[in-house]
């Protein structure tokens, strides 16, 4: 649920999202507060991480300003079938939007739900890690779908979700992607984004899947700066700010089609893309599954999205758990 502390400051928010100067005053008459309110305001945004930039006789702005997330937006450009079936949750700061689509699935209340934040205060990334989520910056998505074929129907989902992902931001002009298995989106070698799917329910018969994605946009290098590895943003690659909502309603467009089918199609129906874009296919790499090191060349992809290694000993095939996969150095 969005924490509460949050909702007297979305009207400063959303007219400091301009990226503009405004003045204390003209803040204060517009939102019916003194200005000594709209200074505290301002120090409680500083505390969510909010970059403000002050200017004596200017006023106040957020640089390069916000691109916020409106539901009005999103819906507007959602594809009629998906407007039809999709339960959309726009929320302002969560610990995560999985766990909010998790208790959405427990609650047995969870067909069609997309949720989306502002921000994440625990934001979820694979094996245990914690993905970096500013305010109004990045995508923060989940989406929750119904299986009752047992988990075999859903291998390879996590790589079929990257391919749609791929496909929908190459539609919005953004070339040069890649995936790396299982779950990275890859730009140049720099991580743009991740995906993270979790379980609600019986695996061997009826469950939800909660789908998470997450996407690096408009995030600024201050605000970044955490990230333990090289990654980018929608903006840098774009050369401009991307507007989140549109993204957001693209992504809903590409995503929920996906996995009302998958059941049927399964993981075969995206493999040759995925292959087409897996960024170690037929580069040396080294495989970490608990203790043990693998050392050999990638070799694509199984019908079921298991990853392939050619090691002197032969082929091996990795499917989920606690892997991780980098190249060879």
């Amino acid at each position: 649920m969005a924490f509460t502390q949050l909702d007297n400051k979305r009207d400063l928010i959303t007219r400091l999202a301009d990226g503009h100067y405004h003045s204390g005053e003209e803040l204060g008459e517009e939102l019916g507060i003194s200005r000594a309110a709209v200074w505290k305001q301002l120090q409680k945004l500083s505390d969510l991480g909010v970059e403000l930039d002050s200017c004596k006789r200017r006023g106040y702005r957020i640089p390069g300003g916000l691109s916020l997330l409106d539901s009005t937006i999103i819906k507007s450009n959602l594809s009629p079938a998906v407007a039809a079936a999709v339960a959309l949750t726009v929320l302002e700061l969560v610990k995560s939007t999985n766990e909010v689509a998790m208790s959405l699935a427990r609650d047995g209340d969870a067909g069609g739900s997309v949720v989306l934040a502002e921000m994440q205060s625990a934001g979820k990334g694979r094996r245990g890690r914690t993905w970096v989520s500013p305010y109004g910056r990045n995508i923060y998505f989940s989406t929750v779908h119904h299986f009752s074929g047992g988990a075999a129907v859903t291998q390879g989902l996590s790589l079929a979700v990257g391919v749609i992902v791929v496909q929908v931001l190459q539609d919005m002009g953004v070339g040069d992607l890649r995936l790396k298995w299982p779950n990275d989106i890859l730009w140049h070698g720099k991580k743009l984004g991740g995906i993270l799917l979790e379980i609600s329910g019986d695996p061997a018969g009826s469950f939800d899947v909660i789908v998470g994605l997450g996407i690096n946009v408009n995030m600024s290098l201050r605000e970044g700066n955490e990230i333990g590895q090289q990654w980018t943003t929608l903006s840098d690659i774009t050369g401009s700010a991307v507007d989140r909502s549109l993204l957001s309603a693209r992504l809903a467009n590409g995503l929920l089609p996906m996995l009302a089918a998958y059941e049927k199609y399964g993981f075969e129906r995206y493999r040759k893309a995925w292959q087409q874009l897996d960024s170690c296919l037929d580069q040396a790499v080294v495989l970490t599954a608990g203790d043990q090191h693998i050392t050999g060349v990638a070799r694509g992809v199984t019908e079921s999205g298991a990853l392939r290694i050619e090691t002197p000993e032969g082929c091996s095939e990795f499917s989920g758990g606690e892997i991780s996969l980098r190249a060879r150095q």
